[in-house]
């Protein structure tokens, strides 16, 4: 099978593009600032297009920031600081750490601006003014719950990898992985952490960086504590691509389920090729327009976004994607995947 998520880009330590004329402080335009984790994962460069192409829609300045690596929480702290510098109305930002963030964050909306975290919530929520993202629980969940009805009867005796995000424990990361183990039927004891349960079936946890090659040795440590595993949870879908070749190397390509969140163009090719068993698709540019927008009209007249209705955040979606359904776990076929992904 040929894999298809080769990512993009060379790593920054914090790049920025400059839409429009950042005349902020001046009054001559409307600043706003998106941060994102990463410049080479695919989810966060067409985060950036989405924001981009908003802006440039209505008239608003935009400076774009991006960390090494996921993980790397020092560059967003320097590019909070610079936003604030810069005279911006708003900052949308994809956190590292959703919890050491809140302090320059709070410093930031006690300057006026409006914080609107994406995909990621901050720790508490409320530390953003709003969150457009994912329901990540509910994304983890369906990997799980397709991942146990394709199993049937076996998947009481799976063996499952874990692969997260990073040691930090941000909020999608534990989101994902408690969703998928509860969808899936396992115990997570305490719902705020990853890494309690006791359930045998999990071989172990490893952490990825949310990057390919983390992907890749993270699966490499767990095969090597199980060369029996068979399930294969995973962060997102450069993880996966690397738990993918990490397999193959292995001589365990076959047989083995791997699940993933994102569902992206590549990931979802990735499904089609059968690397990917199925993936919880999201939608990074409806997250970015959308806090475009809150930014333009937190600028016009001091308006707040609510959240969706009995939540605490704006739910954007999720659907999971599929070249093989499974009962009682709702989905859409690959053709709708491609023709929806990144939304």
């Amino acid at each position: 099978m040929k894999l298809r998520n080769k990512f993009l880009g060379t790593t920054v330590a914090a790049t920025m593009a400059i839409v429009g004329a950042p005349a902020f402080a001046d009054g001559h335009a409307t600043g706003a600032c998106l941060i994102t984790k990463t410049d080479i994962n695919p989810f966060f460069v067409k985060m950036k297009e989405g924001a981009t192409a908003k802006a440039e829609e209505m008239g608003i300045a935009l400076s774009t920031f991006a960390g090494k690596v996921d993980g790397d929480h020092e560059t967003q702290v320097q590019a909070v600081e610079t936003c604030m510098a810069s005279g911006a109305k708003g900052i949308l930002i994809t956190a590292s750490d959703t919890k050491a963030i809140v302090p320059v964050l709070q410093q930031a909306r006690d300057a006026g601006l409006l914080v609107i975290a994406l995909d990621t919530p901050l720790e508490p929520i409320d530390s953003a003014d709003a969150t457009f993202a994912t329901d990540n629980f509910e994304a983890g969940r369906l990997i799980g719950a397709w991942a146990a009805a394709s199993l049937g009867d076996a998947a009481a005796d799976a063996k499952i990898a874990m692969l997260d995000l990073a040691e930090s424990q941000p909020s999608v990361g534990v989101l994902r992985d408690q969703g998928f183990l509860t969808g899936f039927g396992i115990d997570v004891k305490d719902v705020s952490k990853w890494g309690d349960e006791d359930d045998p079936r999990i071989v172990g946890n490893e952490v990825t960086a949310g990057n390919e090659e983390g992907g890749r040795t993270a699966m490499e440590n767990l095969l090597l504590k199980d060369p029996d595993i068979n399930v294969v949870y995973t962060i997102n879908a450069p993880a996966a691509a690397g738990a993918y070749e990490a397999l193959k190397s292995f001589g365990k390509a076959e047989g083995v389920l791997i699940v993933s969140v994102d569902g992206g163009c590549p990931g979802v090719e990735n499904v089609a090729e059968g690397v990917i068993g199925a993936t919880s698709q999201q939608y990074p540019l409806l997250m970015a327009s959308l806090g475009i927008e809150a930014i333009a009209a937190w600028a016009a007249d001091g308006t707040k976004p609510e959240p969706s209705p009995g939540l605490d955040f704006f739910n954007t979606g999720v659907n999971l994607v599929t070249g093989e359904a499974a009962d009682g776990v709702p989905s859409i076929g690959i053709e709708e995947g491609l023709e929806r992904c990144w939304g």
